[in-house]
């Protein structure tokens, strides 16, 4: 009777080995975020009207994705994890969603 023994602490922990990221994946998802920044800083100078807090909401979860599965190697470990992060992202975009709809039937003076 053999067995087999393995001396990778990722596969005796049962989980399984991906691909990471190198050093130029890494500049390259810098320089995309720099760019959505770029965007998100615009919204200030640039009058986008009814348009800036969607395109502002879209670009915070886009470099939320970006930075948690990169950054925060979620998407190189379980399952569990990324769902529990993605959820908070997902309550965070309803709450803020509810407090906008409750300000809006607020009455109070729009600046």
């Amino acid at each position: 009777m053999s067995t087999t023994e393995t001396h990778d602490p990722a596969q005796a922990a049962g989980g399984h080995v991906d691909h990471h990221p190198g050093p130029r994946e890494y500049v390259r998802i810098a320089i995309i975020l720099a760019i959505l920044t770029a965007l998100e800083v615009s919204t200030y100078f640039v009058d986008f009207g009814a348009l800036a807090i969607p395109l502002l909401v879209v670009l915070m979860g886009i470099k939320f994705v970006m930075v948690a599965g990169f950054f925060m190697h979620l998407r190189f470990d379980t399952k569990l994890y990324g769902r529990l992060l993605y959820g908070g992202l997902f309550g965070a975009i309803g709450l803020y969603a509810i407090t906008l709809i409750v300000m809006s039937f607020d009455g109070a003076p729009r600046v």
